[in-house]
């Protein structure tokens, strides 16, 4: 094991799951040189006069229900009652017949039904008069009648004319936002996630996604309101069809000052699966609506984007091996075919405007010339589920879509056809969830933990992780239980900016530590990610292992071996044999140069464990392509410091 990783009665625990009682039943004597300045305030007690955010909670931000065109063609039927009831922990049956429960309950959530079209779904299912009415509409309908592979070629019929635009003007007219069946939508929304909002307990988000796809390119952002229901019923939500509707995000952003403006309340939006938008969804040029990239874009993207979805059902973000040739952990659930709906193939040279990493590296160019970032986001993790249940376990995942619920058949049933290629089902990922480091489980301490960036994203575990960086961090600030108030008083959280060096300090330090998934895997290795600029505006990367499980050393190279395979294939099992159950370190970058403007962040890497189609294989017979994965090495990507040289 790394020296500088401390293990005393698991301090992190008391830290990372604020187990006060543990703490304070195990204190013994102090020692002064660590405890000096660590806890601040005139008393004996460290947890009075505390402010800093001292639990991590747990949610996802993008889950589509049956209001959502896809997801109800697809043939869900559950409601967003169903979907916020499943979130807290309750058991409903799902849209295909099958009990479900997550292991454990969420603490807060976002429905994000599409805009565009709202609840046509639900009325194609019916047949009403005024769908039926339309040749396209009535197709449809009688598509969804028939199930099966029927109901799945109507799904993606309708998906491809809203893709391309094409979708019959009396359909766009009757389901307009601000017309009486959109109106009536909205407000159902609304008043669902009013009751199940139990501040304290369970916070239900009101939002929604605007699904930009000009051409296939995905360009889909989610809207998060802080506010309750008051608010939101004066809102109409944004949509992309014509010819009340816009796909350029400079109009979303627009909407999103409006909103603030009209109603005193707060918005923000967060972009996902660049990995599936050829290139369009980090420009650094122009941009896909025919803009292009100047002061105003860059200003207006930073302040109303402060978050990234980097890892979903639909592919991780994180990086590509192309453009992370040097990262042995870059090929992660890559999703690089083509675009949404495959009417374009990818090209490598498409890459470098799809990944969060090369994202953040684009910011600081981007920063340099005009004097703001535009990708200064903090990481997300959710599901995009679009079966109204946010699973994201690998043993109690249930798919993207009710077409692919679980089955023995849904590890070969294609998740996107077209004539060009093919996504194939078992590259559906069981990603992901978002950790917020929040004051209390409201509305309004989430939503401004979001707005900090003191997030994180994992691939599904629940792994809480900590990332502090400064230049005063030394090993004695990890020899207490609460290492969190020596983050805190010498330097930022994840998120945050580092603050003007100390005086005579020549290179940041930066603390991690990470307590595994308390029911999940052990810890193979921390690592952290930087990035920079360098005096002649190029970009560089480098991945930096700083702590690690076993006594394993870096070979000649710098690699460290890998940390092992404990996984039983016959039963879909793994054992907690090797890796660690808490990581943790002080690291000061080797490589600083004043000068560069940077980013770091952290990266947690569980031991391998099975994938959901090793579950599937075990439990179904089901029987996956020679090529699937079915074991992977699960998550946390935290968001980063910034270092600026002014």
């Amino acid at each position: 094991m790394k020296p500088g990783f401390h293990s005393t009665r698991l301090f992190l625990l008391g830290m990372l799951l604020a187990s006060t009682q543990a703490l304070a039943s195990d204190a013994g004597q102090p020692d002064n040189k660590v405890l000096e300045g660590l806890y601040p305030g005139p008393t004996y007690s460290p947890y009075a006069q505390r402010t800093f955010p001292s639990r991590v909670y747990w949610g996802d931000t993008h889950l589509h229900t049956s209001l959502s065109l896809d997801a109800g063609l697809f043939g869900n039927t559950l409601g967003p009652d169903e979907a916020w009831r499943f979130a807290r922990g309750e058991e409903v049956i799902s849209s295909t017949g099958l009990p479900v429960k997550l292991g454990r309950p969420l603490d807060w959530m976002v429905l994000t039904d599409h805009t565009d079209l709202m609840g046509i779904a639900t009325d194609i299912q019916r047949g009403t008069p005024n769908v039926t009415a339309v040749p396209k509409g009535k197709e449809w309908h009688e598509g969804f009648k028939k199930g099966g592979k029927a109901a799945g070629e109507a799904a993606f019929d309708l998906i491809t004319h809203f893709a391309q635009m094409k979708v019959p003007e009396q359909l766009l007219r009757d389901y307009a936002p601000g017309s009486r069946i959109s109106t009536n939508v909205w407000e159902r929304i609304v008043d669902a996630a009013e009751r199940h909002n139990e501040p304290g307990k369970f916070t239900a988000f009101i939002g929604y996604e605007w699904t930009s796809v000009p051409k296939g390119f995905n360009l889909h952002r989610n809207v998060i309101l802080r506010d309750g229901a008051t608010r939101a019923k004066l809102a109409v939500p944004l949509t992309t069809q014509p010819p009340l509707g816009t796909t350029d995000p400079l109009d979303l952003y627009k909407w999103l000052e409006d909103y603030e403006t009209r109603t005193r309340g707060q918005a923000l939006a967060l972009a996902h699966n660049g990995n599936l938008s050829n290139g369009w969804m980090f420009p650094i040029d122009k941009t896909y609506a025919g803009g292009k990239v100047d002061k105003n874009y860059v200003e207006q993207r930073a302040r109303w984007e402060p978050l990234y979805e980097m890892t979903q059902i639909k592919g991780d973000g994180e990086t590509h091996p192309f453009l992370s040739p040097d990262d042995e952990f870059a090929d992660y659930e890559n999703w690089d075919v083509g675009n949404l709906d495959l009417t374009e193939l990818k090209k490598n040279e498409m890459l470098a405007g799809e990944y969060a990493r090369e994202a953040l590296k684009r910011g600081l160019m981007l920063e340099k010339k005009f004097g703001t970032n535009p990708y200064k986001f903090g990481m997300t993790g959710a599901t995009d589920s679009h079966t109204s249940l946010a699973t994201a376990e690998e043993e109690n995942f249930f798919g993207k879509s009710v077409s692919v619920e679980p089955s023995k058949e849904r590890v070969s049933h294609p998740f996107i056809k077209s004539k060009l290629g093919e996504i194939p089902g078992d590259m559906s990922v069981a990603s992901g969830y978002q950790g917020v480091w929040a004051t209390e489980n409201t509305r309004e301490a989430i939503f401004d933990a979001m707005l900090r960036k003191e997030t994180y994203a994992t691939t599904g575990p629940r792994i809480p992780v900590r990332f502090f960086g400064g230049w005063d961090y030394t090993d004695n600030d990890l020899r207490s239980r609460a290492p969190a108030f020596a983050g805190y008083s010498k330097g930022v959280p994840m998120g945050g900016d580092l603050p003007p060096a100390s005086e005579g300090k020549t290179a940041p330090t930066f603390m991690v530590y990470a307590l595994r998934d308390p029911i999940g895997a052990n810890l193979d290795r921390i690592q952290i990610i930087k990035g920079w600029l360098d005096q002649d505006g190029k970009t560089h990367e480098k991945v930096y292992d700083v702590v690690w499980s076993g006594e394993r050393v870096l070979d000649g190279n710098g690699k460290l071996p890998p940390v092992g395979n404990t996984v039983d294939m016959e039963a879909a099992n793994w054992t907690n044999t090797i890796g660690a159950s808490e990581l943790a370190t002080v690291w000061t970058d080797p490589d600083f140069d004043p000068k560069q403007s940077a980013f770091y962040y952290a990266r947690v890497i569980e031991i391998p464990t099975p994938r959901w189609v090793l579950y599937d294989k075990v439990r179904f017979g089901a029987e996956p392509a020679k090529d699937a994965k079915l074991v992977g090495q699960e998550r946390a990507y935290t968001s980063p410091i910034w270092y600026n040289p002014s």
